[in-house]
């Protein structure tokens, strides 16, 4: 009929399993992008710590994950891993307040396809999460300071020392004590 409107589409997502778990600890920044990604066209399931995401991916594992980096029980690389051991195909991202070149560099290892900062809205997430292999990220407009560049090689020689404190301050020849305060404070811009 003439008066009809036809709908709008719910989402340009491709054809297929449009699964996802969501995994924060913020209950209220969970609830609403959970309820943003649904209305863009995804099947979400929410879990607010690693042992529900886990149990999550154990009773159906998702084609795609978006999962907070730091959770009160522990660290959301371990959900990606686990996610990666049932399904191989899924397109995952992580999300955190707490950036760094380290965890990053982890999280891609793992099987990440990209690295948002906190807060994201779901637009930044479905085009993570639908971004084509083939293409390149835009240059950042304003590059690293030299003291983000230093603080950023410095946390990536924690993480590849297992945070070991005593063990990166022997490798990056500083003291431990002075690599005790750099690790305390904020990253800087």
């Amino acid at each position: 009929m003439e008066n009809e409107v036809a709908a709008p589409p719910r989402s340009n997502l491709p054809a297929g399993d449009r699964s996802l778990l969501l995994v924060d600890d913020d209950k209220p920044f969970l609830q609403r992008l959970g309820r943003a990604l649904e209305q863009r066209g995804f099947n979400v399931t929410t879990a607010d710590s690693v042992a529900e995401g886990v149990a999550a991916i154990r009773a159906g594992a998702p084609a795609y994950a978006v999962v907070d980096m730091r959770l009160g029980d522990g660290n959301g690389l371990d959900v990606l891993e686990a996610l990666r051991r049932v399904r191989d195909d899924a397109r995952m991202i992580v999300l955190t307040g707490y950036g760094n070149i380290a965890t990053a560099v982890t999280a891609v290892k793992l099987g990440a396809i990209d690295y948002l900062a906190k807060p994201a809205d779901a637009d930044e997430v479905i085009g993570a999460l639908l971004h084509e292999p083939g293409d390149k990220a835009e240059p950042p407009e304003n590059p690293m300071s030299a003291d983000r560049v230093r603080w950023e090689h410095i946390q990536r020689v924690y993480e590849l020392c297992e945070r070991n404190v005593s063990e990166t301050a022997r490798r990056l020849s500083m003291h431990r004590r002075t690599l005790q305060r750099i690790l305390a404070k904020r990253a800087p811009r």
